[in-house]
């Protein structure tokens, strides 16, 4: 099967619709998909459900779909870049559902291994538990949180191979795997594509399996917050 496609629009013809879910791989800035969401905004699918760790910041990352208004709901765990979406969110314009960074990344990896609920103490006493079942092992009170299944996975690795099989750079590695495992279609941008058979398979963090489609993109890397010293 052909996996490789020219571009970020091509990689994505005939998978958006409007009202879908999408599970975006990313840390901040760091390993964000940023050519597949550029070619969303232009697709101009609308009200999206968007599974992230966070909302990008005001005109970039998934923080461009908040502008343009094509984003409904979003499932994040970190969002405090972004005067964008505090002002949606605030003015009852764009759903948000908070999870703990920690119980987000398990939801997509469960819904990625098939499993359809699971129990945590995080959150367990907070709002975070309103409305979920509670249940006590060992004396110690945890909540049911629900595994993640995403229409669409979007993700971006550092090297892969036209199978699909990836490797992950530093703190893009947090998020971008299971966001990947639970898409029913993941569609994978990456930095290069290398010859088949040329990646350790002791190193490759993201099997060829769960991808379907892979472009290879150029990319800003934007620096979130830049710190230096003074002169």
């Amino acid at each position: 099967m052909k996996k490789v496609y020219d571009s970020a629009a091509a990689a994505l013809d005939g998978l958006l619709f409007d009202g879908m879910t999408i599970a975006a791989g990313g840390f901040g800035l760091c390993g964000i998909p940023e050519n597949l969401i550029a070619a969303i905004r232009e697709a101009g699918t609308k009200d999206l459900t968007v599974a992230s760790n966070n909302a990008g910041v005001d005109e970039f990352g998934l923080g461009v779909l908040l502008q343009s208004k094509q984003v409904r709901k979003m499932m994040s765990s970190y969002v405090g870049e972004n005067a964008e979406f505090m002002r949606q969110y605030l003015s009852g314009e764009l759903e948000l559902e908070f999870n703990p960074q920690g119980t987000l990344a398990e939801r997509m990896r469960a819904g990625g291994a098939g499993i359809p609920g699971f129990y945590t103490k995080t959150g367990y006493g907070t709002q975070i538990a309103e409305g979920k079942e509670v249940k006590v092992f060992d004396g110690e009170h945890y909540i049911l949180e629900r595994g993640i299944v995403a229409d669409l996975s979007i993700v971006k690795a550092w090297k892969a191979d036209d199978t699909g099989n990836a490797i992950f750079r530093k703190t893009a590695r947090n998020f971008n795997p299971p966001a990947a495992m639970c898409g029913k279609v993941c569609v994978m941008e990456v930095e290069e594509i290398v010859p088949r058979g040329s990646l350790d398979p002791d190193h490759i963090h993201l099997p060829g399996i769960y991808v379907h489609r892979i472009v290879q993109g150029e990319f800003e890397k934007r620096i979130e917050q830049r710190t230096v010293r003074a002169a």
